[in-house]
């Protein structure tokens, strides 16, 4: 399917300042059952945005209101463990476009770049001047361009370049999937077939 083109994103963060987290905390087993793409976005990290009760838990960082926006501010190693897409499906279906991180788990990683969320890896002492930054101005901007592959806070100096395959890159840029890039090289495959000896 065809992804959100991503090009330059401008918004704020939410910061999940915890490190190791696996697929399993963002997208718990139990709910890998469904037949559908459905509703993962209403799992995403569920054992930590709800207790036993089913009760919203109020100071976890999804459920608390002066934090939003379309990027995730996670700890060093994130995605770790299994190497289930659900994990993706249900950070991109909860609205984030980009997952930045000091590290990630390499699965995780070419998972995102897969299904539409940008991993950006940073340096951990930028990806703290970020956590730092939120928590001093909730709602202050981050700037993630994939054209430059750059890395920015509004009204702060510092900026940081990352790293990213060119193929992956033309494919976020374009909204593409693998599957997409192929139909968009349509014509030149059949020109290219044609033109082979039988």
């Amino acid at each position: 399917m065809p992804y959100e083109k991503f090009t330059i994103l401008e918004s704020s963060g939410v910061p999940l300042e915890i490190e190791n987290v696996d697929t399993d905390q963002i997208i718990p087993a139990r709910f890998l059952k469904a037949t559908e793409r459905k509703d993962f976005d209403k799992n995403l990290f569920r054992d930590w945005r709800y207790n036993q009760q089913n009760k919203l838990v109020k100071d976890f960082v999804l459920n608390d209101r002066k934090y939003s926006g379309k990027i995730l501010v996670a700890g060093k190693n994130f995605g770790s463990g299994s190497s289930r897409e659900h994990a993706v499906w249900a950070i991109y279906d909860y609205g984030f476009r980009c997952v930045i991180s000091s590290f990630f788990a390499d699965i995780f990683k070419n998972n995102c770049l897969n299904i539409g969320v940008l991993p950006v890896q940073i340096s951990a002492q930028f990806l703290q001047l970020i956590f730092d930054s939120i928590k001093n101005k909730p709602k202050i901007k981050l700037k993630v361009n994939l054209v430059e592959q750059e890395v920015s806070i509004f009204g702060i100096p510092q900026k940081e370049k990352f790293e990213i395959n060119p193929y992956k890159k033309g494919n976020m840029i374009n909204g593409y999937d693998d599957i997409d890039y192929l139909l968009s090289m349509k014509s030149e495959i059949k020109n290219f077939a044609n033109k082979r000896p039988f």
